[in-house]
């Protein structure tokens, strides 16, 4: 549908303006898009009455949209004028466009379409404050968001800080850990073992690699003295004079407790970390080591200060141990007595010291004769050991021999060592195994006190266990009168006494020993024991202490009535 105007007056204009708006109303065009199809048809109208002349309003509804165009009359090289604006509905044919003349209702007309439209640029006016403060809302809102990014980047960075902290004090807490736990193990491993040269051996496998890349281990002789033939660093002789710790490189080391020194002359280009290996006397020595990497951490340093402590004191522990072990076993070896000679009679004996810990200086035995030319032999264990135990032995083995020179059988010499041990000696304690040979009787006498019993071999190969009723202990608090016992002994019979070291263990008891025994001493014949009863007393050893550790004394007296003795009466 095309609908035009001529317009040459106010009037014409007016009429025109009028007739669009209620041709846009009835083709739908919503109001805020009448409003402005009104507002610059106003606009452009008044323009074309200002510059005169006639003009044409044409206006057409097609395809869902509503144009509308302003040309000149005649036509000019100016363009024409246009607006299109959508109007989704067709139009209804009952409208009409025409507009009275009445200049009243135009003006009425004019003014009404004047306050629609302002009051649809009102309802603008307040959309745009609605909007302008949305938009300000929005605003206030972004700059809300971004001081909460900050806010949270803020907290973000002060997490991860707290984190990183939390790590580095986990990771210290855990070297921490780690130096601690390995102090411990060293510890253990240094102090379980009373050899001085084992200990100066274990020491660089537990420090290398890991805390050192060379260690060396100078021990003054022992006197104390810190002179030594090989070169020694300079640091190293600094600190075994003034037993403190020294650090040689060419930058301060910074270790607590630990004096700086200049680079070493033998070794220029690795820095040196010399501790000294103090006792409550002097220093046993230096120990000297070089750094896994480029130089020590300050607490590692301090795990190494204490580790040679602790070394110290277990190689000090060490060599007491060792000088202590060797003067009880000089004392022991000087008390044992040699072996009288006696016709008819062989005697072979064995003693061997306890590798094992201070476990020297309990077993003994001896063998001498009485004055009326009986042979008194004596096999016993002294409880404890070292020193004391050898002291306390040859004091028993002394009154023994005192008490058989006024004669006695073995029970009653027993039961006067007895008396002895408990008045000298209240809180310790010794067993012991006494039996006397007398010249051309074929009797055997014996006595034991809380000992293992004697093993008799026949000369035909039988085994027997003296197993008779024994006394108690030797020094126990009670009385006791301990008893004699009589075996009968033929030319050929071999009688074995041995301490508990040669038959005892600790996970099988002393029975199954006393049986191996006995099966040994009957495995050999009757002339290898009147021929080399000595070898026999080693082929007897090797194979009993094969699966023994050697914590104790072994002490074996091997007494064989050659078989060619001819029998008195």
């Amino acid at each position: 549908m095309m609908r035009t105007w001529q317009i040459t007056t106010v009037t014409d204009a007016a009429r025109a303006r009028i007739a669009a708006a209620r041709l846009a109303a009835a083709y739908g065009v919503v109001p805020l898009e009448r409003t402005r199809l009104a507002t610059a048809l106003s606009g452009r109208l008044r323009q074309c009455l200002t510059k005169g002349g006639g003009w044409r309003l044409g206006l057409e509804a097609g395809h869902g949209q509503l144009r509308v165009e302003v040309a000149p009359v005649p036509a000019t090289a100016e363009p024409p004028w246009h607006l299109t604006v959508p109007c989704p509905e067709p139009a209804d044919p009952a409208v009409s466009a025409g507009v009275a003349d009445d200049t009243g209702v135009l003006a009425e007309a004019l003014l009404g379409a004047d306050e629609d439209t302002a009051v649809v640029l009102d309802r603008l006016a307040e959309q745009e404050e609605l909007v302008s403060f949305h938009r300000e809302e929005l605003h206030q809102t972004n700059q809300g968001v971004l001081a909460l990014h900050a806010e949270l980047d803020a907290a973000g960075r002060a997490q991860r800080e707290a984190f990183a902290a939390e790590r580095a004090a986990r990771q210290e807490a855990e070297r921490a850990r780690r130096r601690l736990t390995f102090l411990a193990d060293a510890s253990a491993v240094l102090t379980a073992s009373l050899n001085h040269e084992e200990i100066v051996r274990r020491l660089p496998e537990l420090l290398v690699p890991e805390y050192a890349r060379t260690v060396d281990i100078w021990l003054f002789d022992s006197e104390g003295d810190p002179q030594s033939p090989a070169p020694r660093p300079a640091a190293a002789v600094v600190a075994a004079r003034t037993s403190r710790p020294q650090y040689a490189a060419d930058h301060p080391g910074g270790l607590p407790g630990v004096d700086d020194q200049p680079p070493s002359a033998l070794h220029p280009g690795r820095p040196l970390l010399c501790v000294p290996l103090p006792t409550r006397r002097a220093p046993l020595g230096v120990l000297t080591l070089t750094p896994p990497g480029e130089r020590w951490d300050p607490d590692d340093a301090v795990m190494l200060i204490e580790l040679t402590r602790r070394a110290s004191i277990a190689l000090d522990n060490a060599r007491r141990f060792e000088h202590n072990r060797d003067i009880a076993e000089t004392l022991q070896r000087a008390l044992l007595t040699d072996l009288p000679t006696t016709p008819g009679l062989r005697l072979a004996a064995r003693y061997l010291p306890a590798t094992y810990g201070l476990n020297i200086g309990g077993d003994w035995y001896d063998a001498f004769r009485q004055p009326d030319g009986s042979l008194i032999t004596v096999i016993g264990d002294v409880t404890g050991h070292g020193l004391h135990a050898a002291v306390m032995m040859s004091q028993l083995r002394t009154a023994l021999r005192a008490y058989a020179v006024d004669g006695g059988s073995p029970g009653m010499l027993l039961t006067r060592l007895h008396t002895f041990l408990h008045h000298l000696q209240p809180d310790l304690y010794a067993t012991a195994v006494i039996a006397r040979f007398q010249p051309g009787e074929p009797v055997l006498t014996w006595a034991a006190a809380g000992h293992p019993p004697p093993v008799l071999r026949d000369p035909d190969g039988r085994v027997r266990t003296l197993d008779a009723k024994p006394g108690a202990m030797l020094g126990i608090p009670l009385h006791q009168e301990i008893a004699d016992h009589t075996v009968p002994l033929v030319p050929g019979s071999t009688l074995a006494l041995y301490t508990d070291g040669l038959v005892e263990r600790r996970a099988q008891g002393i029975d199954p020993g006393i049986d191996r025994l006995a099966g040994a001493l009957g495995s050999f014949g009757t002339g290898e024991l009147d021929t080399d009863l000595d070898g026999a007393a080693e082929r007897i050893l090797d194979p009993m202490l094969s699966d023994s550790e050697r914590d104790d004394d072994v002490c074996l007296l091997l007494c064989h009535i050659d078989s060619g003795t001819v029998r008195a009466g």
